[in-house]
């Protein structure tokens, strides 16, 4: 992190930065105050304070609250592919699987990116082209992953966007529940992962079995 917080609360004073470097640093800061103090906590002021600069350089470099808020968003949807896109399984059903495990895994471990995500946890007048973009690449992860489980004969789907949505539809409604703590069950865990195993084995081509 590239700026700190003064222990009176003071915004600290810095040495000039190239203007290169204000918006990197202005981003880490945001995302810095969403993981300590949550989608609240994200206001043009706290970035400012946090990344050592004035609060006019938040609105100068990145046009406010608005250019904050989808900063995060584009983070938060870049990582959420990469760990989407991340399988190395020989086997694409598996692949698929461990594909919506780790869509689970990415929501419980960056809770507060994923209220911002998929919750409107900030309050956001608009979304961008830019993060429609981000967002859309995230979901075409998935998609390719569905492609690549029917090339191979794993699974059934003539619309492979379709299915893909039917799972993202399921795995994000199991992982609603449990970020609201309302998974009935005494293992949330062992709860996903059977709903995974049922909805590929529904998805699964005859004779193909489950996930391998």
């Amino acid at each position: 992190m590239c700026g700190t917080n003064v222990g009176n609360g003071a915004t600290r004073r810095r040495s000039r930065t190239p203007s290169v470097d204000v918006e990197r640093e202005l981003i880490a800061a945001a995302e810095a105050v969403l993981v300590r103090d949550g989608p609240g906590g994200v206001t043009v002021r706290a970035v400012a304070q946090e990344a050592g600069i004035a609060p006019m350089g938040v609105y100068n470099r990145l046009g406010g609250k608005e250019g904050l808020v989808d900063a995060l968003l584009i983070i938060g949807f870049d990582r959420l592919r990469l760990a989407i896109e991340a399988g190395k399984e020989p086997d694409m059903l598996a692949r698929l699987r461990a594909c919506g495990l780790r869509y689970r895994q990415f929501a419980l471990d960056n809770r507060h990116f994923y209220a911002i995500m998929f919750e409107d946890a900030i309050p956001h007048d608009r979304t961008s082209v830019e993060v429609a973009e981000h967002a859309a690449a995230t979901f075409g992860a998935l998609v390719r992953n569905v492609e690549a489980a029917a090339a191979t004969g794993r699974i059934l789907a003539a619309d492979p966007r379709e299915v893909a949505q039917q799972i993202w539809s399921s795995v994000h409604g199991a992982v609603a529940l449990e970020l609201r703590n309302l998974v009935l069950t005494p293992d949330p865990e062992a709860t996903y992962q059977a709903a995974m195993d049922t909805m590929l084995r529904g998805l699964a081509t005859p004779g193909q079995g489950g996930s391998g």
